[in-house]
């Protein structure tokens, strides 16, 4: 077979070679048979077959004219004999560029042209590994390297940006470089420090830093020297910068301002050592750092968040770590679509480091799946990836244009650190394939676990995405000066519009142009609403009717072609809204009312990024943003926002969105302070700040009609009225449900029944509303008259200092519990294991036989449950690395890292049969602990149970789970 597959390659066309797929077709074969046979007998892929030939042409085209267009070089290449795409050729020039391996001709023969060019090369060399070096870390990497050459010795440094972002490996980059340019010897060190490791001990991190002499503390029986002296001559990185005591922070200017230093407890002599300090920090410098220190550090670089980086460099990081998975595991690892789609859109507060550790964890539950299966390639699905990742996914439909150029093909991952991108056979989907494209889609969506309502919104985007990409090829559309908008609400939303704006122009003279930017962003919100089923409601219906009867004509023959063309039926009111917009954006700047004023309250340099964003789309001036550092106390920046409130209100009050915290309170002490309207609404972003701005600037827009439309369900919308003393008002309970009252008194009722004395001294209140803006009102009458000690029910209010009890506990005992100690009534002593013991987490007669398929299946049944998060499984192999967790009496106790717990949780596990669990140690008892940081008191309790060896006897001998549960609770009631 190896042979008729040779024989194949030696006579295939060298510019387009045959793909793995292709000579399968022509073999009768599977394409795996291929890939095998190709691999095992090390025969390239047909990209690395064709790379020479197209390589050696691409540098010709390029050393005729470097700048030419990616367009032009495309065209070239298939003039040719290319087979290839403009993404394709794009990525091939850009490479050849970024080698500096392109001479020109005049200098080919000159030697000292081509020790330049040598040099260039070298200088790369250490920053190379390093995503991004010749792209958007391009600034970066160039003041890195200005850093390390000036003269003498560099500059001293501070890497800003937030946690996970990089700051590490460029440290360690930098020292590479400083190596290779000759700036430091071969053998000079390269200290690392994180001064977080020594944050609650500041006289061990002096001393660990700079040394001590005997005799400077209690149990200082000796001199050491510290990590400052070993950094002589070399670098010295001190990670997180700003956990160093001032008092470090003082020594450390002296020693980089004189070179010299003592040690700790030392007087009468002074030390000398030359360093280069590479300091790192993800706080504010002029918060966290002194100014004496901050003057002695000229260089200052400031890392993005992986948010920031362009989408190529973010697909390079995501193959890059894939790379070394493959590596450790010596397995090839195949990335499917969905999954890649995931990493590509997800959220990733933790940036590159969070996304390292989420594809480890993905990678270990593939490697998992293959043992039992024995295959040879690890599928990673979008199942494997951790929750939060998957929920990337359902963001496709804001960015779908730039992940399809990735993620409509398998990426596989060789373990020899080569990257292969196979695509599918066919780059674009004609209209009469949707409906077989959808079916196959929904199917493997719902075998990878999703739910249905996550299934169409992901299907109904890519649909979308494919006719779009269909459009395009047959019909191009110029809307280069509307790019970003098109990216933000879709080409089929920007056509209906230009539609409907030409309509508006043929009535009216003075359009302007931010009509055609608010008329997308609202039509795509209402867009969403109607393929959602939701119903939109205008309070201004009938003022426009009345007194905009020429802009309600001219919006109903917009809405008309609106909808013809997007096939919806927009109603009456969203007509109403359009007429509101025309005359918003026809009439004379002098017969507009005032707005309401829209204010941008953040921690750090946020809020006025997005005012910006908001008031240049939509061409107006009424965001405001307003930034507080982060060292400002609450009353500075409150007295800053009540000045700007002063200053921009018009009349109509001040929407004020604000990112977290006590700022949510501000509104109300605004009105209070200078009668002027507010309504507060947090967790600002972008897309809220612009829609808020789009609705102020429609005319007879109220503050509450902008609140309300931000915030539905009233979560984060901070009221003006304050509340009374609680304290001195009648105590109650409120049973709740949102489909009627009947509920909420049944509910009081099995209270009642089963509390008889908590009618003493207290009332409980059933409310059963249809609709949460009434059940938020409704609330906020009833606090006003009781002091709600909490809420029982089928929902959650959500209001936070008033606790919640499910009905669910309520049934299964733990509520009534929790509502007696709520309102101080006496408890029954019970163990206290049974807080963290649930019937689904005991397992009974389990069927394993290795101790990871146990492991796999415990921590997947506490994840399933909520108890952890997708982090813990890898920490708890991470334990067991470390050392044995297995107990005399044959009971193991696998546990993991408690920052990965989001409820405290005993998972157990009675084994059919025992298994080997450390050596040659067997368990058949497994105790999964998955709890936090203040689980002294369950430790103890369990503890009683682990070390007698008549309960383990008893636990051992239970016929069922539970058995298992009754006899740790019994063993562990407080005896009286």
């Amino acid at each position: 077979m190896v042979d008729e597959i040779v024989k194949i390659i030696e006579n295939e066309d060298k510019k387009n070679p045959l793909t793995d797929e292709k000579i399968a077709f022509i073999l009768k074969i599977n394409r795996e048979e291929v890939t095998q046979y190709r691999l095992e007998n090390d025969i390239p892929d047909s990209r690395e077959r064709r790379k020479p030939y197209l390589y050696e042409d691409a540098k010709k085209i390029l050393s005729e004219d470097r700048e030419i267009s990616d367009r032009k070089f495309t065209k070239k290449l298939n003039d040719l004999g290319y087979d290839i795409s403009r993404f394709a050729a794009s990525q091939v020039k850009k490479e050849i560029l970024s080698s500096e391996v392109i001479v020109a001709d005049n200098v080919k023969d000159n030697d000292d042209g081509k020790d330049d060019e040598i040099r260039r090369e070298s200088d790369l060399m250490s920053f190379k590994e390093i995503i991004g070096y010749d792209g958007s870390l391009k600034t970066q990497i160039s003041q890195a390297k200005a850093a390390i050459l000036y003269p003498p010795h560099g500059l001293h440094t501070l890497l800003l940006g937030p946690s996970g972002v990089g700051k590490s490996q460029l440290a360690e980059a930098m020292y590479n470089f400083a190596i290779e340019s000759g700036m430091l010897k071969s053998d000079s060190p390269f200290i690392i420090f994180n001064c977080a490791d020594y944050a609650d001990n500041p006289q061990l991190l002096m001393s660990q830093l700079f040394g001590y002499v005997k005799g400077a503390f209690t149990g200082a029986e000796s001199s050491k020297a510290g990590l400052v002296e070993k950094a002589d001559g070399g670098i010295l990185f001190l990670d997180e910068v700003h956990r160093l005591p001032s008092e470090g922070q003082e020594i450390l200017f002296f020693l980089l301002d004189k070179g010299r230093f003592r040690r700790l407890g030392e007087t009468d002599s002074e030390r000398q050592a030359n360093i280069m300090l590479i300091a790192a920090t993800t706080e504010n410098p002029e918060s966290s750092l002194l100014l004496t220190f901050r003057r002695r550090i000229p260089m200052v670089i400031e890392l993005p968040p992986i948010s920031e980086r362009p989408h190529t460099e973010r697909f390079e990081i995501i193959k890059f770590f894939f790379k070394k998975e493959a590596f450790r595991i010596n397995k090839p690892i195949k990335l499917r679509p969905d999954a890649l789609r995931a990493l590509m859109l997800y959220d990733c507060p933790g940036n590159i480091g969070q996304m390292r550790s989420d594809i480890q964890v993905a990678c270990a539950r593939g490697f998992l799946k293959t043992l039992d299966r024995k295959e040879n390639t690890i599928t990673i699905n979008l199942s494997d990836l951790p929750n939060h990742v998957r929920m990337g996914l359902l963001k496709v439909s804001k960015r779908e244009p730039y992940i399809e150029e990735y993620a409509d093909k398998d990426v596989i991952i060789y373990p020899n650190k080569i990257s292969k991108l196979l695509p599918k056979e066919d780059r674009y989907m004609l209209p009469d394939e949707i409906y077989q494209f959808i079916e196959d889609r929904f199917t493997e969506l719902k075998n990878d676990g999703l739910k249905r309502e996550e299934i169409y919104k992901i299907v109904g985007s890519q649909v979308e995405s494919e006719l779009k990409k269909f459009a395009n090829d047959i019909r191009s559309r110029n809307l280069v000066s509307k790019r970003e908008l098109k990216e933000i609400v879709g080409e089929k939303i920007l056509y209906a519009v230009e539609e409907a704006i030409d309509i508006a122009k043929e009535n009216y003279k003075n359009i302007k142009d931010n009509l055609f930017y608010a008329l997308a962003i609202h039509l795509s919100a209402a867009y969403e609403r109607i393929k959602s089923g939701k119903s939109i409601f205008n309070p201004q219906l009938e003022s426009v009717k009345r007194e905009y009867v020429r802009e309600y004509v001219v919006a109903k023959k917009m809405v008309e072609r609106i909808n013809k063309i997007l096939n919806i039926e927009l109603t009456d009111d969203e007509v109403g809204f359009v007429a509101m917009y025309l005359r918003t954006f026809s009439a004379n700047e002098s017969g507009n009312k005032g707005n309401v004023a829209v204010i941008v309250l953040t921690h750090g340099h946020v809020a006025c990024g997005m005012a910006d964003v908001a008031n240049k789309l939509l061409g107006v001036n009424i965001a405001h943003g307003i930034e507080m550092a982060l060292d400002e106390s609450p009353e500075d920046a409150l007295k800053r926002t009540i000045e700007v409130v002063k200053k921009v209100d018009e009349g109509k009050g001040c929407i004020i969105l604000v990112d977290m915290g006590s700022l949510i309170t501000f509104g109300e002490i605004i009105t209070k302070r200078t009668g002027i309207p507010t309504r507060t609404i947090g967790r600002v972003d972008t897309v809220m700040v612009l829609e808020a701005v789009r609705r102020a600037v429609i005319p007879d827009t109220t503050i509450d009609d902008i609140a309300n439309a931000l915030d539905e369900n009233k979560s984060y919308v901070g009221h003006v009225e304050g509340v009374k003393d609680s304290n001195k008002l009648p105590k109650a309970i409120v049973t709740i449900c949102i489909t009627g009252e009947g509920t909420a008194l049944k509910i009081k009722k099995y209270i009642e029944d089963k509390i008889p004395e908590i009618k003493n001294g207290l009332k409980i209140i059933p409310l059963g509303l249809f609709s949460e803006r009434e059940l938020d009102a409704e609330i906020n009458r009833i606090r006003s008259k009781n002091n709600i000690q909490a809420f029982v029910g089928t929902i959650d209010p959500k209001i936070s200092d008033i606790p919640y009890i499910s009905v669910e506990e309520i049934m299964n005992g733990e509520g009534l519990k929790r509502l007696k100690k709520l309102v101080n009534m006496d408890v029954v002593e019970e163990s206290r294991l049974k807080e963290v013991l649930d019937d689904d987490l005991i397992l009974f007669d389990v069927d394993v036989s290795m101790k990871s398929d146990a492991i796999d299946k415990m921590v997947e049944l506490l994840e399933e449950k909520g108890y952890v998060d997708e982090k813990f499984i890898l920490s708890v192999y991470k334990r067991e690395s470390m050392g044995a967790t297995w107990m005399k009496g044959g009971v193991a106790i696998p546990h993991g890292d408690t920052k990965y717990v989001t409820k405290p949780a005993i998972a157990i596990a009675k084994l059919k049969e025992a298994i080997y669990w450390e050596g040659n140690f067997k368990t058949d008892l497994i105790f999964m602990l998955a709890l936090k940081e203040d689980a002294k008191d369950y430790m103890l309790d369990l503890y009683k149970v682990l070390s007698n060896e008549e309960i383990l006897k008893d636990l051992k001998e239970a016929k069922s789970s539970r058995d298992i549960k009754e006899i740790i609770i019994k063993n562990t009631i407080p005896s009286n």
